[in-house]
């Protein structure tokens, strides 16, 4: 949407997007864990410990006073059968209050988002290489750990990713005789956040258009259950839950509005008004889409993206739900 393409270039990373439906984009940075034992013990993982430990590594280190990090991990079921090559847990950590990253007096004459956007990406940096390959010693245990910026993440890491194929000339938008890129897709967003109140069981497309059409025109858009994330496993008994997430493909009309967008969703969580959760969705552009279209196609086929649900003989999108009453019991999101 060019109206709003000033205001998402000018939008500082560490700043909140007000979006319809009383949803938020929040800023957070994320960074991706990966721990190996680095003696021979095989006694598990305490998490409390290695969040406190994280947490006195990087207040010594950064000499900030931050809350502490929103970790989760996935450990190693069965610790003694592993290989020793083999990590003993992975998993994310979220760095939500971003308070410490301000403009310097020297500073405020540049464009403030510009010099935020900078510190940012030079404090994440920072981030990642002090903190990659350190020995944490827990109660006794070392554990060596190993520390990166997931792709989704990375708008410039991205974006390098489609201007390498471009080169080799596939197929999107003409720019000088190249194609762009047009697509974003996000999965891990919570269903209930994108239905309509009379259709609670699946996410509207007239609800995912008018918030999504916050962050540029868009040409056309796919939303259906999101079979790899909302297959929640419950720890109690062991059930499967289909139909907690939904994966959205939005097709956008600009390709500066699509630069825009997935800039602006990537780095951040979503947050509706009056609930506590937060929707740490992954967001990516559709190379796989991108790159299959690189051969010689007619341009009303290529607007036909692959990954999405289209009734071809009709000429429009057709909405092909997944959600089943009967296919498994409801399960809501903590509030």
């Amino acid at each position: 949407m060019t109206n709003n393409s000033p205001s998402l270039n000018s939008l500082s990373p560490t700043q909140p997007l007000p979006l319809p439906n009383s949803l938020t984009l929040t800023p957070r940075i994320k960074l991706l864990l990966t721990l190996h034992r680095a003696d021979d013990s095989v006694k598990p993982l305490d998490e409390w410990l290695l969040k406190t430990s994280l947490l006195n590594y990087l207040q010594s280190t950064f000499s900030l006073s931050l809350p502490l990090p929103d970790l989760h991990l996935v450990r190693v079921k069965d610790i003694k059968k592993r290989k020793r090559e083999d990590p003993v847990a992975s998993g994310t950590m979220f760095i939500r209050d971003l308070g410490f990253l301000k403009v310097s007096k020297f500073e405020e004459s540049e464009e403030e988002g510009k010099v935020m956007e900078r510190k940012f990406v030079e404090w994440r940096r920072s981030a990642v290489r002090k903190m990659d390959g350190i020995e944490l010693s827990i109660v006794g245990d070392k554990f060596k750990m190993s520390v990166e910026v997931p792709v989704c993440d990375d708008f410039e890491r991205m974006r390098k990713e489609w201007e390498e194929i471009v080169a080799f000339g596939s197929r999107g938008y003409a720019r000088g005789g190249r194609r762009l890129p047009d697509t974003i897709v996000l999965r891990g967003v919570p269903t209930r956040w994108f239905v309509e109140p009379l259709v609670p069981d699946r996410p509207s497309q007239i609800v995912t258009h008018t918030i999504f059409s916050a962050l540029g025109e868009i040409r056309t858009l796919d939303v259906t259950e999101d079979n790899e994330t909302s297959k929640v496993e419950d720890e109690d008994d062991g059930y499967t839950v289909p139909g907690l997430h939904c994966k959205i493909i939005v097709r956008y009309k600009e390709y500066n509005d699509f630069c825009n967008a997935l800039k602006v969703l990537s780095g951040r969580s979503l947050e509706k008004q009056g609930s506590r959760l937060k929707a740490d969705y992954e967001v990516t552009w559709d190379s796989d889409g991108f790159s299959r279209n690189a051969r010689s196609q007619p341009e009303e086929v290529g607007r036909l993206m692959p990954s999405n649900r289209y009734n071809r003989e009709a000429g429009h999108q057709s909405y092909n739900s997944c959600f089943n009453s009967e296919s498994g019991r409801q399960k809501r999101f903590k509030e």
